[in-house]
């Protein structure tokens, strides 16, 4: 049996050889310049659904990262904002340990206002342009209070002088663990202004003001408040650091999320990462393969079934 060989034959078997070269090379520069198998899913063949419920899993984790970084940052800031609150607390305390301790409390008014201006400050701190505080009145300043004679303002309770509402901010950090990130002006605020309250009454009363030398009654009433001044500090101190734990248990949650999505990331690069040094060997022998095709296609363009037959 004789072969039929005729140009046309040759020709369309060398561009058939030719294109499968050409694709060949493109897909082999396709892995080496993107390190991965395929661009879809079928080109991973029977790991196809596992790695769709690997990215569904991975798309999860970064979204519980993103949610968590901003919730880290606003603890944070809260953090900021409490040990402000307990800084003048702990400052308010300290002006009327001096008073006693010195006899005189010429600068004590100033010192306990400036305070007041510290602690409602911190009270209203703000992330993102909304009240920290305020419960969901994110929108409303809330304390209202500004001056220690405000506290005495006969129309006006301490309780009146919080606007924020009782609700506290969570967040699920994770599958399993939710954090109350929610901390209340009035929980943090009302002992410190009740506290602040006492002494502007006393001041305004029939044994004030406060100024120069301490009277008797003013020594006793002083030393009186200094318990309640303590334990006004106490609170906000415990408010602060129980900000702080949920800080910690954000934190530790970050971490195991991390871990979590660098093991996932590892498992999927499992599937979908190509052998760089295979990809690279199957690049150039694609190259060869094209370059080869082209010369013997060039050659044959110079030739003819005439030319043989001679």
């Amino acid at each position: 049996m004789v072969t039929r060989v005729s140009t046309a034959g040759n020709y369309s078997a060398l561009l058939a050889n030719l294109m499968a070269a050409q694709q060949r090379q493109v897909e082999a520069g396709q892995q080496v310049s993107t390190q991965k198998k395929g661009t879809d899913l079928k080109s991973y063949a029977q790991s196809a659904e596992v790695l769709t419920a690997m990215q569904s899993v991975q798309s999860q984790l970064q979204a519980y990262q993103d949610q968590n970084t901003v919730v880290a940052d606003k603890l944070t800031t809260q953090d900021s904002a409490l040990n402000q609150v307990k800084d003048a607390a702990t400052a308010i305390r300290q002006s009327v340990a001096d008073a006693l301790a010195s006899g005189h409390a010429d600068t004590l008014m100033q010192d306990l206002q400036a305070q007041m201006s510290n602690a409602v400050d911190g009270l209203n701190a703000r992330y993102n342009g909304q009240y920290l505080f305020a419960g969901g009145q994110i929108d409303t300043k809330p304390v209202t209070a500004t001056q220690l004679s405000d506290l005495t303002a006969p129309a006006t309770t301490i309780a009146g002088y919080f606007q924020n509402d009782t609700f506290k901010s969570t967040a699920k950090v994770d599958d399993s663990t939710t954090v109350t990130t929610g901390v209340l002006a009035s929980d943090v605020g009302t002992p410190l202004m009740t506290a602040l309250q006492a002494i502007q009454q006393f001041q305004e009363g029939p044994n004030g003001p406060f100024t120069g030398s301490l009277t008797a009654a003013q020594s006793t009433f002083l030393q009186s408040q200094l318990d309640s001044l303590d334990q006004v500090t106490a609170g906000v101190t415990t408010a602060t650091a129980a900000n702080g734990l949920v800080q910690q248990r954000v934190d530790s949650v970050n971490s195991s999320l991390t871990t979590r999505a660098d093991t996932m990331t590892t498992m999927v690069g499992g599937i979908t990462d190509v052998d760089m040094s295979q990809a690279i060997t199957n690049l150039q022998m694609a190259q060869v393969s094209v370059q080869a095709s082209a010369q013997v296609f060039q050659s044959l363009q110079s030739s003819s079934l005439l030319t043989l037959l001679r």
